[in-house]
């Protein structure tokens, strides 16, 4: 008899970021069961119908279907990245009101299920819709999560590798703050390789710190650009979801820049914002407080402030 434990991931929003996560996820071979929630049923019955047929092609076997609400009941975590999408010159602030309004609607038909696993929140605003989702769901803070700057220091990190000719994967470099306009990278801390990013300056009359400022402005600005040109920024945002899946169901205590509860880390309370976080098959296991410069710290509560402020509303 196998008795191995079957994971069971459920979607909520089946638009690009949602299928980009979707197909990232059979193609990675990272859970078993994929359950696919749209309020457009036939969208969704048609995605997994599509999606199915790639299976054969897939690293391990899994099952896709679409489901509803009660699919959450035995679920390990439950993705979601329902909602409406940024247009065309909007901050993801500016999308605070319509969002939350369907997220308390979706929270509440999960938690109706008798759902007690993890949630992983991709909609923006990214870090306001996860405290929704955290005070809706009634769950530990430490399994409600927001994809929070995962992506963004993904960004910070393949710009960095194009601008020194490195693989990616040797760069160090965290964005921390508010997924938005007030984002900060934590330059004190980044590295190349073993060498901290400091040292590899020292050594490079032509890099100054204004270059460094405006690979930052890009990789900030990289959704507008995205948006501007295609309609709006999915496969990178999908992958980003799959890798803390990964995290998760393979309990391997990563460090991603998540959204997480703050409750006195970097002297702030009752706010979800992107930060690095150890992150195991209970969610988040802890909080990683970063030596910040004294810049870091002024940007980072500013961050803080401005999320603050605008939940306010």
């Amino acid at each position: 008899m196998n008795n191995k434990k079957i994971n069971r991931v459920v979607l909520v929003g089946t638009g690009a970021v949602g299928c980009s996560y979707a197909y990232s996820m059979i193609n990675q071979g990272v859970a078993e069961e994929l359950v696919l929630i749209d309020l457009n049923e036939a969208k969704a019955e048609g995605e997994a119908m599509d999606l199915n047929h790639g299976v054969p092609f897939a690293p391990s076997p899994i099952k896709v279907w679409n489901g509803s609400y009660q699919d959450c009941e035995s679920a390990d975590l439950v993705v979601i990245t329902a909602g409406l999408a940024q247009k065309p010159g909007e901050t993801r602030l500016q999308l605070v009101e319509k969002n939350t309004k369907i997220f308390k609607q979706i929270v509440k038909s999960i938690m109706k299920s008798g759902f007690d696993g993890i949630f992983l929140v991709a909609t923006n605003p990214v870090d306001i819709l996860t405290y929704v989702t955290w005070k809706e769901s009634g769950l530990p803070k430490e399994r409600v999560i927001g994809s929070g700057t995962v992506l963004d220091s993904a960004r910070l990190r393949f710009t960095l590798g194009q601008y020194f000719n490195v693989d990616t994967r040797n760069v160090h470099a965290y964005i921390i703050g508010e997924h938005g306009d007030t984002e900060l990278p934590v330059w004190s801390k980044a590295s190349i390789g073993v060498e901290g990013l400091d040292s590899v300056l020292a050594k490079k009359n032509d890099l100054k710190e204004e270059c460094l400022e405006k690979l930052f402005v890009n990789v900030r600005d990289a959704a507008y650009h995205i948006i501007e040109r295609k309609g709006a920024t999915f496969y990178g945002i999908g992958m980003s979801l799959v890798r803390i899946t990964k995290a998760i169901l393979n309990n391997e205590n990563s460090i991603l820049t998540v959204s997480a509860y703050l409750d006195g880390e970097y002297g702030q309370k009752d706010v979800f914002i992107g930060v690095p976080a150890v992150i195991h098959r209970g969610g988040i296991r802890e909080v990683l407080e970063i030596d910040l410069n004294e810049k870091e710290k002024e940007q980072f509560n500013h961050s803080v402030s401005v999320l603050k402020d605008t939940m306010k509303l």
